[in-house]
Parts: structure tokens; sequence; C-alpha cells
């Protein structure tokens, strides 16, 4: 008999475990990636167009970019540190 698993990887917002969506390119005025240190691919901080919150942002910069990371360690470090937490 074959044994059958799941495995919940441990997000550090404090969830179990957590979806990250992508943000829709058109609303930001960059496009850029960088990959993070457990291999994702990770959306560059950015600017909206209208200023609104994006779609799979995770922290507003202090310098007004939202930063999409999928870690609190390193997050809008080139943006002067992480002025708010979004859920």
């Amino acid at each position: 008999m074959a044994a059958v698993g799941c495995i919940l990887a441990s997000s550090p917002f404090g969830a179990a475990s957590r979806e990250f969506r992508q943000p829709d390119e058109h609303s930001l005025d960059r496009h850029g990636h960088y990959h993070s240190r457990d291999g994702s691919t990770v959306h560059q901080p950015a600017h909206t167009r209208d200023g609104s919150k994006p779609e799979g942002a995770s922290a507003r910069c202090r310098d007004d970019t939202w930063s999409f990371s999928h870690t609190h360690r390193g997050t809008c470090s080139r943006h002067g540190g992480v002025a708010s937490w979004v859920r």
C-alpha cells in the first residue's frame, strides 16, 4: 500500500500556505522580475499607474512602490524599507 502525504509550506506571513498572485502588468510602471532565495520568480517593486494597491502586493515600501516579496527578509531593502505590510 502506498502512502500519500501532503506538505504545507510555512509562510512568513503567518498562514500555513499562501498562493502568491502575480500583479496585472498593465497597472504597473515597471515590469522586471527577480529570483528569490527559495527560487521563485517575484515581480520587482513597482508603482501602480493609479496609486491603488495591486493584486499580489505584500508590502508598501517607503518610496511608495509596492513589493511582491514572498518573505519579510529583504523586502523593500532598496526602496527605503517597509512602510506597511498588506494582507
